[in-house]
């Protein structure tokens, strides 16, 4: 007579039995029972119900305590607290944006050349399509992404330094401004926070105004990079010769007024540093239009260090001329712990290094710098985050500039001296106030 095919197993036997093993085997009982009359392994196993003598046993005593004792120890572990947890998306919030700057645009130019010679090139060459097509958007304010700008990350990026914006006079919305923001650091992390994220609260302190920050031209030509860069960006104008909505500025507008103009006004974001893009937020977008130009650019990235503030500013009057040719006032910033982020080795002007960092920076429009901050584990470790400094950017009185289409040289050096002057004031007035002694000067060169 044949024997008839054995059931498969329900998930629930295996399951039982599975843990009736782990109990035998894993902790067995220190006294062990002998092995009672019923039926073989293999039919406890495919009869699709639990009856054999290893599952039909109750379970010992010292097994119940041993898995007592461990839900204790695991119930012991202390939690993480709120603190911790806040730390850590603070870390995070600036390690996402570290990694952004430094290498997704030099990843995604690496990883779309590498699929050009694999069956994915398609995707290199729309890309590429796509590029050309998009190639003036840089230049005509972006192409902005507004859940971008108010993502929560920007808060905990804030926090972790933590950034905060003063204000010493008012702006009025019926005028264009240049932010000239010093100094450069490493990362310009006062200005982006500030000027990009807007999680300073520059909506609320300056109502009306759309600020705008410029950066390397090359960073748009750099492939998903300028999408992330762009998606900050301003963009769009009102039909009204005056940029804002008919009515808006009559007579002195109220602060609730002001505040409810802010919230309708595209929000702002990066842009080239080219006049193009520069005189395209001044002259086609109406007023209230704030873009920021961190002056000392790369250059001015290789003398940065603690403790010691090198402008590079008294030949830098391009600024000067664009303000003149837009009548765009010219307002100074100094972010206050900036150069605090990160250890940099300095070489000496006139060694070799130091000019290798001069020509690289000359060709390519950068400056290969040396630095190091803290790692991701340990303030202690090195690596490539920067330290938890605070950053405190003040924005000073603004030096009003009239429309001069072509203003002499002559012109230019009074305005461009007129700002340096308020420049030095707002350093001096506020440098005790945000971690520098009274000792502390401010070098131009």
């Amino acid at each position: 007579m044949a024997t008839p095919p054995l059931p498969h197993p329900s998930p629930l036997s295996l399951a039982l039995l599975w843990g009736g093993f782990w109990l035998r085997v894993g902790h067995p009982p220190a006294h062990p029972a002998p092995l009672g009359p019923g039926p073989p392994p293999a039919q406890c196993l495919c009869a699709g119900v639990a009856t054999g003598p290893l599952l039909s046993r109750p379970v010992p005593a010292g097994s119940r305590a041993s898995l007592l004792a461990t839900l204790r120890t695991l119930l012991a572990v202390p939690w993480p607290s709120q603190r911790d947890v806040r730390a850590w998306l603070q870390l995070l919030a600036v390690l996402q944006w570290v990694l952004s700057f430094l290498l997704l645009g030099t990843v995604s130019l690496l990883l779309l050349v590498y699929l050009v010679f694999t069956s994915f090139w398609p995707i290199s060459a729309l890309y590429l399509a796509w590029v050309i097509f998009d190639w003036d958007t840089p230049e005509k304010g972006g192409r902005r992404l507004p859940c971008l700008r108010r993502w929560s990350v920007w808060r905990h990026f804030r926090d972790y330094f933590p950034v905060k914006l003063v204000k010493t006079h008012e702006l009025s919305p019926s005028h264009n401004y240049i932010i000239g923001s010093h100094p450069h650091g490493i990362l310009c992390v006062g200005a982006f926070c500030n000027f990009v994220t807007g999680s300073t609260g520059f909506a609320e302190m300056f109502p009306g105004i759309r600020p705008s920050l410029t950066t390397l031209a090359g960073n748009f030509r750099l492939p998903l990079f300028r999408e992330y860069l762009m998606s900050g960006g301003e963009r769009g104008q009102y039909p009204q010769a005056g940029g804002l909505p008919r009515g808006s500025l009559a007579g002195s507008p109220s602060p609730r007024r002001c505040a409810q103009l802010s919230a309708a006004l595209p929000a702002a974001g990066l842009c080239p540093v080219t006049r193009r893009a520069i005189g395209y937020l001044l002259s086609k977008n109406g007023t209230g239009n704030a873009v920021a130009i961190v002056i000392g650019g790369a250059a001015e990235s290789l003398s940065c260090r603690p403790g010691i503030t090198t402008l590079i500013l008294k030949n830098r009057k391009g600024f000067v001329r664009m303000a003149l040719q837009h009548g765009a006032f010219l307002v100074p910033s100094f972010s206050f712990g900036e150069n605090d982020l990160f250890r940099q080795v300095v070489f000496e002007e006139g060694s070799w290094m130091r000019s290798i960092q001069q020509r690289f920076q000359k060709m390519m429009g950068f400056a290969p710098c040396v630095f190091y901050g803290r790692g991701l584990t340990s303030v202690q470790s090195r690596g490539f985050l920067p330290y938890a400094r605070p950053i405190t950017t003040v924005v000073g009185e603004p030096v009003a500039v009239p429309k001069i289409e072509d203003p002499s040289r002559e012109t230019v050096d009074m305005y461009h001296e007129m700002y340096v002057r308020s420049l030095l004031k707002l350093f001096n007035e506020n440098k005790t106030k945000y971690g520098l002694s009274e000792a502390d000067e401010l070098r131009i060169v």
